[in-house]
């Protein structure tokens, strides 16, 4: 429909690992950094949206919590898009939604306005971008993808850098209705990352090739089978299964620490300007740790076991939730942030690298929009669920133990379930039946070897006798003619002589 390019990454292609494809990570780098970081920079505008419309912190809060819930929400939809029209124009709608969405908020008149227009339309248009740029990610990069993975997860904290003092200009410049309008115009530059999402193409066969294989040309006439919009079947995948329970866990507690970090600092008597320093030396953390995480996962002795490396990072940012909740100065945050950053640096380079090696290339667009919808339910529980114990408790240190205990029971899911499980499916019953009967076939095929050897041989010793005989008959020949010449000069003799 429409004549679009579905770039469903065809058998004969390889990925490039480079060519093409840095200008897509470049692409990815972009989005990766709108779709995270823009939910935690509208948060700029909080305060001027409180005083407009009269209403609290907690209603202006659900704006970034409806974005997130977009993003993870619409995992299916974005899979089933991509699987019907291609990555390229299902981004290029989505950038246009992202933009659209702002720019009508800037012309609202209550808080249920940018409910609508914010969350729900800037948020379906990120979800949009963010997943066919991970699907394109994956196509162009195979041996190269645990480093392409990490550049492209940078963007996050690196786009937050730039975007929550950007909001804070534009705020103090314009208001937050002028912001919301230059955000909205900036966002169009979704579009411009989908333009460089160039499907790849199987290389065209020359000429000479086509006409000399008839049944090449024929193959391509034969009716390819549908491809399916939402591919169910990755759930009777033990490793899939592993990973989406493990990942759901680890969302729970995951982004609670970043929520209430701040809010901890001031709970230990620091001032806001101090307080909101932690964020910034855990985005500068994370911003390094991400790329590095990347090169350590594409070596060759560490590929193989990338998901225990994933384990480790999870286990890792647990711990750091764990020791952190006995922090009682700003010293001892200053320490957390930096670990924090580290290990959450390393759980987004290689979360979805992870489940890129688990279930390939094929179903890869169906698994990360299942996962993301999964995810989205754990992301609406985990920081609400955490508010509650804190009020209940007026205590931080359970919040972030709790957090702590969520993320580090994730590790040893994925953990013991892939040592448990999924390394028993690498000594599958049906490989061996398929080995033995490629065997069998052999076996098969042997005595019509032989006979073929046999033919040859009595069709060389046929020409052998052929050409002996041929042989004779030319020397036959050949005195025959010396006969002839032989009478030919008698008879010109015997006419001299006359």
């Amino acid at each position: 429909m429409g004549g679009a390019v579905v770039d469903d990454a065809p058998p004969g292609v390889k990925a490039p690992d480079g060519g093409w494809g840095w200008a897509v990570l470049v692409g990815c780098f972009v989005i990766t950094g709108f779709s995270y970081a823009f939910p935690k920079a509208v948060s700029v505008f909080f305060k001027e949206l409180i005083r407009e419309f009269d209403v609290g912190y907690s209603d202006t809060a659900w704006i970034s919590s409806i974005l997130l819930a977009m993003l993870y929400g619409t995992g299916p939809l974005c899979s089933v898009l991509v699987n019907r029209f291609g990555c390229r124009p299902v981004m290029m709608v989505g950038g246009l939604f992202a933009s659209l969405g702002m720019i009508l908020s800037s012309f609202s008149t209550s808080i249920i306005h940018i409910y609508l227009c914010t969350g729900v339309i800037t948020g379906l248009g990120l979800a949009l971008n963010f997943q066919p740029s991970l699907i394109m990610l994956n196509r162009y990069f195979s041996e190269k993808r645990p480093l392409a993975n990490g550049l492209a997860a940078a963007g996050s904290p690196v786009a937050l850098c730039c975007l929550s003092p950007l909001g804070q200009v534009l705020q103090y410049q314009y208001g937050w209705r002028g912001g919301f309008l230059i955000l909205g115009g900036i966002l169009l530059n979704c579009c411009a990352c989908a333009a460089l999402m160039r499907p790849l193409l199987p290389p065209k066969k020359p000429q000479e090739l086509e006409m000399s294989d008839p049944t090449a040309a024929d193959k391509e006439k034969k009716p390819q089978p549908k491809r399916k919009l939402l591919d169910f079947s990755v759930f009777k995948d033990r490793g899939f299964l592993i990973y989406t329970i493990a990942a759901s866990i680890m969302v729970l507690g995951l982004f609670v620490p970043p929520v209430f970090v701040v809010n901890y600092a001031k709970y230990l008597g620091n001032e806001d300007t101090k307080s909101a320093l932690l964020l910034t030396i855990l985005g500068f953390v994370d911003m390094f740790a991400r790329p590095t995480c990347g090169v350590i996962a594409g070596l060759k002795w560490v590929r193989p076991r990338t998901v225990y490396l994933f384990s480790f990072a999870i286990i890792f940012n647990g711990c750091t939730d764990l020791i952190g909740s006995q922090a009682t100065d700003y010293t001892g945050l200053v320490i957390f942030c930096i670990f924090f950053g580290m290990s959450y640096g390393m759980v987004g380079a290689l979360q979805f690298e992870v489940l890129m090696a688990i279930v390939g290339t094929e179903k890869f667009p169906s698994a990360i929009g299942l996962v993301l919808l999964m995810e989205a339910i754990a992301v609406l529980v985990g920081p609400p669920g955490a508010g509650r114990l804190l009020d209940a408790t007026n205590q931080y240190m359970y919040v972030f133990l709790l957090a702590g205990c969520e993320v580090v029971l994730s590790a040893f899911v994925i953990a013991l379930g892939n040592f448990f499980c999924i390394r028993k499916k690498q000594e599958d019953p049906e490989a061996k039946m398929e080995m033995a009967v490629t065997a069998a076939e052999r076996d098969g095929l042997n005595p019509e070897l032989e006979k073929e050897e046999d033919e040859e041989g009595e069709e060389e010793q046929k020409g052998k006798e052929n050409g002996n005989i041929s042989g004779e008959k030319v020397c036959e020949d050949v005195e025959m003619v010396k006969e002839n010449g032989k009478r030919v000069e008698e008879v010109e003799e015997e006419n001299t002589s006359i």
